[in-house]
């Protein structure tokens, strides 16, 4: 290889190697830069929020329930006797009213009992026709055989003769007359039986449920068709201890639907249980719902929505401002244009805001729209409410430093409150700062 061969190419190399020190001097530092804003110290973000204050407010106490809606009358019809069905003359969605003829089962062999006693009844009229006959002619014999008897025309032992055969006379018209009675007795309870091959409906309502078909063998266990009436719907639902006592016979709901669920429905507390149950300490609540237009249908499911008719003052705020790290919730609080995360305990949620039950007093400076896209050390600029002529930008130290020390505690009813009493431990602090480096949610 040639002298000028080497010098080019050992310029080349030169020239390569200056250009990989100047594009890492220029490009270093700022891979660095964007390396510490993805997960350092240095992350900063402008977020657009806007404020708003705490306040006092009225909070009506309701309470929002689910069920499945029932017939308030649902009956199985079954025959009185056993039998074959011969007529079926209801289907399923068939109006029916009550006593109206569903079903007949065979009757022939009944039919022939009936016959049968009508001519027993006949036998006893018969008879009993001959023995009063007999009666009436042994009184008369017993007549002649009293005045014969006075002119000593026959011995006394022939006028005792007649008069017991007068007596055995009557008690033969009484036997055959109870002969009658009890002829007559079989029959009815034959056109009875007779009238149970018939089977009608108890109620008025709609076939829900047909159960057999022409020819099947039924008995008094074997139901034939279903009926339901729903024209009024029940649903049960648990209602919890501690809002029993509010409830009262009569009480408003409001009933919705999946199925058309701009369209409410009115219903009213029709029965409470007396009994609560033990393992879930709530009682059993029946609420009946009218279905005039028949557009409810049992089995749907529903959310019922009750106003207990209570109301009291309450610190509330917008339910967006509310941000939950885990369980727990809590709002970010502006102070001087610095947002903290303040740990809160929530109560009733009524539209779009949500009662306070500790830990923010009325009048506090709250981020509403953006809460839960701001974490604490972000740039927040404040376009509407309290705040919004300037922008502010807050540190998690500055912030941390400023916030109250709360730990998060557990209240009643399941909610997460707070307390201001004691400092936060330093291992929650952490964690604090760990999520809102991450995540405002």
């Amino acid at each position: 290889m040639s002298s000028s061969v080497k010098t080019i190419l050992a310029i080349l190399v030169l020239a390569g190697a200056g250009a990989g020190f100047y594009f890492y001097g220029q490009r270093g530092p700022a891979a660095t830069e964007t390396k510490g804003k993805a997960g350092g110290p240095s992350d900063v973000r402008t977020v657009t929020v806007e404020t708003t204050e705490s306040r006092m407010g009225q909070i009506r106490e309701r309470l929002a329930l689910t069920g499945a809606l029932k017939p308030k009358e649902q009956v199985d019809v079954t025959p009185k006797a056993a039998g074959r069905v011969v007529r079926l003359l209801v289907n399923v969605g068939d109006t029916v009213g009550k006593d109206t003829l569903i079903a007949e089962l065979e009757d022939d062999e009944l039919q022939q009992q009936v016959n049968r006693a009508k001519a027993s009844i006949n036998v006893a009229g018969a008879s009993l026709s001959q023995r009063e006959a007999e009666l009436a002619n042994a009184k008369l014999n017993l007549q002649r055989a009293e005045t014969l008897l006075k002119d000593g025309l026959i011995p006394r032992q022939q006028f005792e003769t007649e008069k017991t055969s007068v007596q055995v006379l009557e008690a033969q018209v009484e036997l055959a007359r109870a002969q009658q009675k009890q002829a007559e007795a079989e029959l009815r309870e034959l056109l009875i039986r007779l009238e149970q091959t018939k089977v009608y409906s108890p109620i008025h309502g709609q076939v829900s449920m047909r159960n057999v078909d022409v020819g099947a063998l039924v008995g008094p266990s074997t139901p034939i068709v279903q009926i339901v009436n729903i024209k009024t719907l029940v649903t049960s639902t648990s209602v919890p201890e501690s809002d029993v006592a509010k409830m009262r016979i009569g009480t408003g709901a409001t009933i919705r639907v999946d199925a058309m669920p701009d369209q409410p429905f009115a219903g009213r507390v029709a029965r409470i249980s007396p009994v609560l149950d033990p393992s879930t300490r709530s009682a059993t609540v029946e609420i009946e719902i009218p279905n005039p237009n028949m557009q409810l249908r049992a089995e749907m499911f529903v959310r019922v929505e009750m106003n207990l008719e209570s109301s009291r003052e309450a610190v509330i705020i917008p339910r967006q401002s509310l941000v939950y790290r885990g369980d727990s919730a809590g709002v970010y609080v502006v102070d001087r244009g610095k947002q903290t995360f303040r740990f809160i305990e929530t109560g009733l949620t009524q539209e779009d805001h949500v009662e306070v039950l500790s830990n923010l007093t009325p009048g506090t400076v709250v981020v509403a729209k953006g809460a839960s896209m701001l974490r604490e050390g972000d740039i927040m600029k404040i376009v509407a409410g309290p705040g919004a002529n300037g922008e502010k930008r807050g540190t998690r130290a500055e912030a941390e430093g400023a916030a109250p020390k709360v730990a998060p505690v557990q209240g009643s009813g399941g909610r997460t409150s707070t307390r201001s009493d004691s400092p936060r431990p330093t291992m929650q602090a952490q964690r604090l700062s760990g999520e809102g480096a991450g995540s405002g949610q």
